[in-house]
């Protein structure tokens, strides 16, 4: 086989293995979207519940009343969600939706924390939560959580701090610690994150070869069957 014969074939293995690569992507990012969406319409039935049973007792002390943060907070439920299951069923795979999905994402666990009057448990969503857009393996969504998460604590802890950490008066550097543990988490699944990303770079390129050595063999054998008829 010639130089140009080999070049030729190479580049053809290239250009097909970018394809499988991007395709494979794309059923990923869309895959992962339905899935958020389903996330979203748990979470706002979620909120309801805690709502109703969780928060009463968290904002009220000894008396279970339903104060009308709580259901303003139920209603916001609904609009976080809105906008990224549509996002999810009407453009499944583009790169703002998940964008959009993560930001909303970290914006339920504001609501979460507000609801249950800021209980340190519930804080452990937002983990939760990066780990799920790490299935993304796109680091840049993780970036957008983190962002929005900081910004919000850094928010709510002027204006409301009760509602974040469960304490009238908190320190304020208190959203620098709680960001600070969110970057060191993102920091490590960023890393997964493109680790991922390589490895369905490389079977790509191995489907790629085995579909260019499958066709490969096919032309052998039809050339030999029109030599011998």
């Amino acid at each position: 086989m010639s130089d140009v014969s080999t070049e030729a074939a190479v580049a053809a293995i290239v250009a097909r293995a970018a394809d499988r690569f991007q395709q494979s992507r794309q059923e990923l990012f869309a895959s992962q979207d339905r899935l958020m969406s389903f996330l979203m319409v748990g979470q706002w039935i979620f909120s309801m519940a805690l709502a109703v049973f969780v928060s009463p007792w968290a904002w009220a002390g000894k008396t279970q009343t339903l104060h009308p943060h709580v259901w303003a907070a139920v209603g916001l439920g609904a609009v976080l969600s809105s906008m990224p299951i549509a996002l999810a069923w009407l453009r499944p795979g583009w790169v703002v939706t998940r964008h959009v999905i993560a930001g909303a994402q970290m914006l339920w666990s504001a609501l979460l924390i507000h609801l249950s009057g800021g209980r340190i448990e519930t804080h452990f969503h937002v983990f939760g939560s990066l780990g799920i857009l790490a299935a993304y393996r796109d680091w840049p969504v993780l970036v957008t959580a983190t962002l929005v998460v900081a910004l919000e604590h850094f928010i709510r802890g002027l204006v409301w701090p009760e509602s974040v950490y469960g304490i009238a008066n908190p320190e304020w550097w208190r959203f620098l610690e709680h960001a600070f543990w969110v970057v060191f988490a993102v920091a490590f699944l960023g890393l997964l994150s493109k680790r991922g990303k390589e490895e369905m770079l490389t079977l790509a390129e191995r489907g790629a070869e085995l579909e260019a050595l499958a066709e490969g063999e096919w032309r052998k054998a039809s050339v030999v069957t029109r030599a011998a008829s």
